[in-house]
């Protein structure tokens, strides 16, 4: 699959390992054309941004362990499908980013300035945010 990058075009870090994350299950928001939901964007989840899920029939709370699905709270970090945290963004829910953890794709999906918005982490330069 080759190494893929963030938004600031760097190796991918970590999302989330508690609960584990990603669209492979490896804690990381890479991406293939498997993925078709594209779930790249890190989040930090918030109580808000759980409920406009749940309204909109993405339910992120209800433990699945069929699946390995514990549930999310507040404060976990998890990769969401771009166009639904879009949405969130529309609707004035957007959950907290980590852009070091947020593949390239989603700036095609969602925009980096939308993005960058909701930032939580800063990179060394934030020069390299423009």
């Amino acid at each position: 699959m080759g190494e893929q990058l963030n938004v600031f075009g760097e190796p991918l870090v970590e999302c989330g390992l508690d609960p584990v994350t990603g669209f492979f299950r490896e804690g990381l928001c890479e991406t293939s054309p498997e993925d078709l939901g594209s779930h790249t964007v890190c989040t930090v989840v918030t109580e808000e941004f759980l409920a406009h899920e749940l309204a909109t029939g993405n339910d992120l709370v209800t433990p699945r362990p069929q699946f390995g699905f514990p549930g999310l709270t507040p404060g976990d970090r998890w990769c969401v499908v771009a166009a639904r945290w879009a949405h969130a963004y529309e609707h004035g829910v957007a959950a907290p980013v980590v852009l070091a953890a947020t593949h390239e794709r989603a700036a095609d999906i969602v925009g980096l300035d939308r993005l960058r918005e909701y930032a939580v982490d800063v990179p060394d330069d934030p020069g390299s945010l423009c």
